[in-house]
């Protein structure tokens, strides 16, 4: 809702009819000749995609994922509930994207923002439900944005990759692209992997293999532009350290707040998953001998701060979020990986909205998974966890499963598949503090969009189950 830049411009437009002087009668002593008065298009563009590497590496949706647990502040794994707007990302990052759109001549660099845009809207949606989307970055000429339905979002979404796709051209490269440097088909790959990853997500309203979902999966998967299915092709955020650092060695400069949940270590145990050598790692302190090094210990789960304290004294070697090698500053965040899809169009298949091999995409997921962190996969392991034949009973939490932990450290992700699906089986926080005592489903709107878009996220609110703005209300994917 750009409400920064919606208050300096009606302040603007109250300065211009305010008295009988104009602002140029002024002069322009105010002014520095040496200052830009055109945005620097490619800088936008950068600044934006650094951005993308935090929505990536969010903790509170791995907190609500119980991918994490928290060793001290335990508000959030608890549930309280807390004031949270999406007033930033509106006047940041999108607003950022929407200046190239609007101002820039060139074609790809605008797909690759309109695609970039996609992927945020998708994140807030996700977190809070109804939000603004087709009113929204309108400035000063809408400055309070209807609230969409989460379901107009979606097809919006979905809608306006799809034409990004098409609108490519081959006449340039994208300039300021630090993710895919100006790779036009690494974009179009991307944007059909969204598509997918989007369309699986609605399987609960959609579940027919002829209807909405199972289409719009089916036109990503056979769009000329590809699709994400190498490791190769992931799109990545690759932080070159110094000024730049990484999300997760920030998570642990000077704390160590987070650490893996016993909720995921627990989980890994059960199923003989390697991967937990990447997952945790032993200490936060990149310059030790054990910065390399696993660690299995997770932290209970949504306790009481004393409890969660008590237990990391006792045990100084509980897991931190990533192995240390994995978490330097200058270490990749991955925003959609090549397991993701393979599993995605593994669930897919299992729902028959494809012709496609549903044991050969479950089996390639987890193999690109593992190979994703640089570790072989077990001699039983696929053998171990083996789906059935298409419709067999339990299939679809296996893939579940191997979704959430393929995932992993994406909470975000994680926590959607978990709404979506129930798996793996989650048990609330014990010391949960929300009235229901359940794991929350949304984030809240917050206090200033009471304030600042009252009709709108009202009408927003009367929607919801029950009419109640609530960390228990089910957005509309979830019901």
């Amino acid at each position: 809702m750009k409400k920064n830049l919606i208050y300096v411009s009606l302040s603007l437009l109250l300065l211009g009819t305010s008295g009988c002087e104009k602002l140029e009668d002024f002069g322009n002593t105010n002014l520095d000749p040496a200052a830009t008065t055109q945005p620097v298009i490619q800088a936008l563009l950068t600044n934006a995609q650094a951005s993308i590497g935090g929505y990536a590496a969010q903790t509170r949706g791995g907190l609500y994922a119980q991918y994490f647990s928290e060793t001290q502040y335990t508000d959030v794994s608890v549930y309280s509930t807390p004031q949270l707007a999406f007033t930033g990302e509106y006047s940041g990052i999108l607003t950022d994207l929407q200046v190239i759109k609007n101002v820039n001549s060139s074609n790809n660099m605008n797909q690759v923002a309109n695609i970039l845009q996609q992927y945020v809207f998708w994140t807030i949606t996700d977190r809070w439900g109804d939000v603004p989307y087709s009113e929204a970055l309108q400035g000063a000429s809408k400055t309070t944005p209807k609230y969409d339905t989460q379901e107009s979002i979606y097809k919006g979404m979905i809608a306006s990759l799809k034409a990004s796709v098409a609108a490519f051209d081959g006449t340039s490269l994208v300039k300021g692209d630090i993710i895919f440097t100006g790779n036009v088909a690494a974009w179009k790959r991307a944007a059909n992997s969204m598509r997918m990853l989007m369309a699986i997500q609605l399987s609960k309203k959609f579940p027919a293999a002829n209807g909405y979902a199972a289409t719009a999966f089916g036109e990503a998967l056979n769009d000329g532009g590809g699709y994400i299915s190498t490791n190769a092709q992931n799109m990545v955020l690759d932080f070159p350290g110094g000024n730049f650092k990484s999300n997760w060695f920030n998570l642990y400069l000077g704390r160590k707040d987070y650490a893996e949940s016993k909720t995921m270590t627990d989980l890994m145990a059960s199923l003989g998953d390697t991967r937990q050598l990447a997952f945790g790692g032993i200490t936060q302190d990149q310059t030790s001998a054990n910065a390399a090094v696993t660690s299995n210990v997770g932290v209970p789960y949504g306790v009481a701060r004393a409890t969660a304290e008590a237990f990391t004294s006792a045990n100084p070697g509980w897991a931190r979020i990533l192995r240390g090698d994995f978490r330097t500053e200058s270490s990749d965040i991955v925003v959609i990986s090549a397991a993701q899809v393979a599993l995605a169009r593994a669930e897919a298949a299992e729902r028959g909205w494809t012709s496609e091999s549903l044991s050969t995409l479950y089996n390639d997921g987890i193999t690109l998974s593992y190979g994703q962190w640089g570790i072989a996969v077990p001699a039983s392991y696929l053998a171990n966890v083996a789906v059935g034949a298409v419709g067999a009973a339990g299939n679809i939490q296996k893939i579940s499963t191997q979704r959430y932990i393929a995932s992993y450290p994406n909470g975000l992700q994680g926590w959607n598949i978990w709404r979506k699906s129930g798996f793996p089986t989650l048990t609330p926080a014990p010391n949960a503090t929300n009235t229901g005592g359940q794991i929350p489903r949304r984030y809240t709107y917050s206090s200033g969009e009471y304030t600042s878009n009252a009709a709108n996220v009202n009408a927003a609110k009367a929607l919801l189950p029950g009419g109640l703005d609530s960390q228990d209300a089910k957005i509309w994917w979830d019901q």
